[in-house]
């Protein structure tokens, strides 16, 4: 995989729905602009920039921040369906009228309710490591999940244990990832408060129940979906990627070996080309 540098991009802000949304628009100046919608605890500056640079060669790229979460204001929404909603506020305040877009864990279930709820705005989807809540027969998350992912401050350790899988290739990878995150976070010091990841731990676990889950309703969701998820991933279980894959009308998926949640940024130069060969019509 090539050696990147986080992109040179500006923090940029937009009023809508009462908040003021921190985003950032890089990359190619033409085509249908891809926003990336984040995981649990994840801010503008979570996303590894080896897997922004190969999305932003061949198209605009959009991350941004939802309401109460790293440099925007307001509260967080208590469920998947208003994080739906202050995402769908977000894309319409930049006044665009069509986008792709990836959803990473949390992200994706908030992609999959936007797409539910807009389908005229969203054109493409990509699904990674998530699932659509309430899928009885998928195996649970391990409990120190959440032990792990509920701690005041996380380290590399906490990190290497949610997102890659326990082998040395993929520790190796994970490192390396941080690594790159690190270039960004360092500077910026971007972060979730408590009072807005515990909002968002709740919407997750609702969703992962099955209240105001998207499973029964995929089979509406008529945009392309590209699903991808690793292969150990112990946060949400591959069997969901599989599970989407069955119901939604038209989909492809994507498994990596020796990977986990953070399978995005382990392969992220292939799982980048992936995405742009999947977005590229």
């Amino acid at each position: 995989m090539r050696t990147t540098h986080p992109p040179d991009f500006l923090t940029r802000f937009v009023e809508a729905s009462g908040v003021r949304f921190a985003y950032r628009r890089f990359g190619a100046p033409e085509g249908v602009p891809l926003v990336l919608l984040n995981r649990f605890r994840g801010t503008i500056d979570h996303w590894d920039p080896a897997l922004l640079e190969v999305l932003a060669a061949e198209r605009p790229v959009i991350v941004f921040d939802s309401a109460g979460v790293g440099f925007s204001s307001g509260e967080a929404a208590p469920d998947i369906a208003g994080a739906a909603r202050y995402a769908a506020a977000f894309i319409d305040a930049l006044g665009l009228r069509q986008v792709d877009v990836l959803g990473w864990s949390m992200g994706g279930a908030v992609a999959q309710q936007l797409a539910l709820d807009r389908p005229e705005l969203v054109r493409r989807i990509v699904l990674a490591g998530t699932g659509p809540g309430g899928v009885a027969e998928s195996p649970r998350a391990p409990e120190k999940v959440w032990q792990v992912a509920a701690k005041p401050v996380n380290d590399d350790e906490d990190f290497l244990y949610l997102f890659f899988n326990d082998s040395p290739t993929s520790r190796a990878a994970g490192r390396a990832s941080l690594r790159r995150i690190a270039q960004r976070l360092d500077a910026s010091g971007a972060a979730v408060k408590p009072e807005t990841w515990k909002l968002q731990a709740g919407a997750i676990m609702a969703w992962g129940m099955g209240k105001d889950s998207a499973y029964p309703r995929l089979g509406e969701l008529r945009a392309p979906a590209l699903i991808a998820n690793g292969t150990n991933d112990v946060m949400v279980h591959a069997y969901n990627s599989y599970a989407m894959s069955q119901r939604l009308p038209d989909a492809r998926l994507l498994l990596y070996p020796d990977a986990g949640h953070g399978f995005l940024f382990q392969y992220a130069d292939h799982f980048g080309r992936q995405v742009n060969e999947f977005l590229r019509v």
